[in-house]
């Protein structure tokens, strides 16, 4: 069996239930192969004899989450691996099992944001996530049948490291905050866990800090998700916090995705702090009293946030590309090369902290935003220089041709031509993706997907009607490609 196609970025994704009628991808036979070949990776990475590795292992609320956590158990224990079974658990936590537990690697099965028919496994090992040519090395392995039997078979151990987890979430905030063991007094804080794991960011972080939770929602695991998509991305999820903050009248709502590596909050009024508003708030909490630290973010980050990282907070903006893998490798890439680089952050809400081990962690960026609130900052007031756009949109261009990589390449290579021709166009100083252009109006980008046969136009103005102007001459161009499709 090929399993090269259930490669997702640097995760593993495929279709894991039939209840949506589609063929499942993640059977049985799928997960107990690639755990295998995990073992043997972490074998060849670390040197080490499969039966000395302690490895652990988390679920999200999946409905398919127990059947392939069953099947990775069951290969491993054959491998001699001892698994730390943490049961329910978020992503950024199955990570930090690696710091606190002292394991090999760490497992997470998550699909994060995507349907409830679908899941995934998200490897780890102590210097971080892996690289997307790690997966493809680890599918090959599976493909090959790549297999570690020991003699010995492995144990499992059940360890509620969630708990501990939650400590060392509440320690911070006691530390940041520096009022005693419950700084969270008279604050009320609602958390929208969209049926995800982030339940107990309300229940086992900010209650026991004094803070009045009343209002929060949706925080009992279900992976049916049967309220709203558990996306910070997502538009309905969205107006579903900011009214629930309303409501409750609470100073901060805070909202996760399915496994709590991303989060966006919501003010006092009722508005976002989320995609450019969260990158900004971000790069103030980041940078500090530091000045001169380069933020990483992804390509389609506005012109406003650039003014306000480098004009308002005194730092640099780094412009990379979309991926949240990326925009970590690069920050931790700047550090290496003795650039202080203390954020990379992408627009979707994946944030990673220097401090925090450059781990991409919505409760950890929602910790140090609740350290602000409880210090008395004033969101409103720290944001009021950010100038946002008018408008924005995104439009998604299909390739239709089977070189769809090549094809791409060559439509960005005529369109910045075309631009540097035109008078009232600017090629951007830092296309680290696609090709960025400064119009009258605001600006465009367009660039290739990483993976699939898709060009992305983003669009931003600062009047009204100039996406639409914008467009228009964008569209004329790109409508003498014959293999592009809107």
């Amino acid at each position: 069996m090929d399993y090269s196609f259930l490669k997702s970025g640097t995760d593993i994704r495929g279709i894991a239930s039939d209840l949506g009628g589609k063929t499942v991808e993640l059977t049985n036979e799928a997960v107990l192969d690639i755990s295998s070949a995990f073992v043997s990776f972490v074998v060849n990475r670390l040197n080490k004899p499969s039966n000395e590795l302690k490895i652990s292992l988390g679920h999200d609320s999946r409905i398919t989450a127990d059947r392939i956590c069953e099947c990775v158990k069951t290969s491993l224990v054959k491998a001699g691996v001892t698994v730390i079974d943490c049961s329910l658990a978020s992503t950024p936590a199955m990570f930090m099992t690696t710091v606190d537990l002292g394991c090999d690697a760490a497992i997470q099965i998550t699909a994060s944001h995507h349907p409830f028919d679908r899941n995934g496994l998200k490897f780890f090992l102590p210097t971080g996530g892996l690289e997307g040519s790690d997966i493809s090395e680890i599918l090959e392995l599976a493909t090959k049948g790549e297999e570690i039997i020991c003699e010995t078979q492995g144990k499992i151990v059940k360890q509620d490291y969630m708990s501990q987890y939650s400590e060392n979430l509440r320690n911070i905030i006691i530390k940041g905050v520096n009022k005693g063991n419950k700084p969270l007094e008279g604050y009320h804080i609602i958390v929208d866990a969209g049926n995800g794991v982030g339940g107990f960011y309300a229940e086992n972080v900010l209650k026991p800090l004094g803070a009045d939770i009343s209002g929060s929602q949706f925080l009992e695991p279900d992976g049916m998700f049967p309220n709203h998509i558990p996306n910070p991305e997502n538009k309905e999820a969205m107006e579903s916090v900011c009214k629930a903050t309303v409501k409750a009248n609470a100073d901060l709502g805070i909202i996760f995705d399915t496994d709590v590596d991303r989060a966006g909050c919501v003010d006092k009024f009722g508005n976002e702090i989320n995609r450019n508003r969260l990158i900004a708030l971000a790069s103030y909490i980041a940078l500090g009293a530091e000045k001169g630290g380069t933020i990483v973010t992804d390509s389609v980050t506005s012109d406003g946030l650039k003014t306000y990282i480098e004009e308002t907070l005194g730092g640099k903006h780094y412009r990379y590309r979309r991926g949240y893998k990326n925009v970590i490798d690069k920050a931790i890439e700047l550090c290496n090369e003795g650039t202080y680089s203390p954020l990379a952050i992408e627009t979707s809400g994946h944030a990673a902290l220097k401090e925090n081990y450059f781990l991409d962690d919505g409760a950890y960026l929602m910790t140090k935003i609740v350290i602000e609130l409880a210090k008395g900052v004033d969101f409103e007031k720290i944001l009021a220089p950010l100038k946002m756009p008018v408008e924005e949109k995104e439009l998604r261009y299909n390739i239709t041709v089977p070189d769809f990589k090549s094809y791409g390449q060559m439509v960005i290579e005529e369109l910045e031509k075309f631009a540097l021709n035109n008078p009232k166009f600017k090629v951007a100083d830092d296309n680290r993706e696609g090709i960025r252009v400064s119009t009258e109006n605001g600006w465009f980008l367009l660039r290739l997907s990483v993976h699939d046969p898709v060009m992305p136009l983003n669009l931003e103005s600062d009047v009204s009607g100039g996406t639409d102007k914008d467009f228009a001459i964008i569209k004329e161009f790109l409508s003498k490609f014959d293999g592009l499709t809107l």
